[in-house]
């Protein structure tokens, strides 16, 4: 198995947003600025890739028929240690994240992973799975956010970029920003994959 290969999948070729559409509920929600984007990313990160890790190690000894349930039970677990140390050591982010925080549990790229890799595949690859399409995840929730932070407030991390003239685009934080600015982003992506599949003798890699 080529892990470069596994490792650059979640970024480019699989990303979790930006191709697969995955995790869309607290992409378009939390990401109105990019330290949230962030820190929401990872947050799934962590879970995604403890859980791939455990699922890895014990998948010959979860039975088939309730491989789901467990699979949950284990990510369950992930999220609150994720919920309590953010409640105690970044109460601001914590609170701005809220509800979305617990419901990492029900992230469809986390179960995902789970079922259709994890539970198959040996602990090195299930790390470095766990790690690129979190890697990826992360990336494209900073991206998000960024763009929706300096557009619709004027600022990256909190500090000004355009002084006291800027007139930020309101709409941009607020939910139908998010649409537009995903669209935008999806569409970037997809011309860039498609530009570089015309060029003469390309061959499609890993990334």
């Amino acid at each position: 198995m080529n892990l470069a290969r596994e490792f650059n999948k979640g970024i480019w070729r699989e990303n979790a947003v930006f191709r697969l559409m995955l995790g869309l509920c607290p992409t378009l929600a939390v990401t109105t600025s990019a330290i949230n984007g962030l820190g929401m990313g990872l947050a799934t990160t962590f879970v995604l890739l403890c859980s791939n890790i455990v699922v890895s190690l014990l998948r010959k000894l979860i039975p088939g028929q309730v491989r789901i349930p467990a699979f949950i039970v284990i990510i369950a677990s992930f999220v609150t240690v994720v919920q309590l140390v953010m409640e105690g050591y970044m109460y601001d982010l914590y609170k701005a994240l809220g509800i979305f925080i617990p419901l990492i549990v029900v992230n469809c790229l986390i179960l995902g992973r789970a079922e259709a890799f994890a539970s198959r595949n040996s602990f090195v690859p299930s790390v470095v799975d766990g790690a690129g399409m979190g890697f990826g995840f992360t990336l494209a929730l900073f991206i998000l956010g960024a763009v929706r932070e300096i557009f619709g407030s004027g600022t990256l991390f909190g500090l000004g970029l355009f002084g006291a003239g800027f007139t930020p685009f309101l709409l941009m934080i607020l939910p139908p920003g998010a649409f537009i600015a995903l669209g935008i982003l999806v569409g970037g992506m997809n011309r860039l994959e498609a530009l570089r599949k015309q060029r003469p003798g390309d061959r499609t890699i890993g990334v």
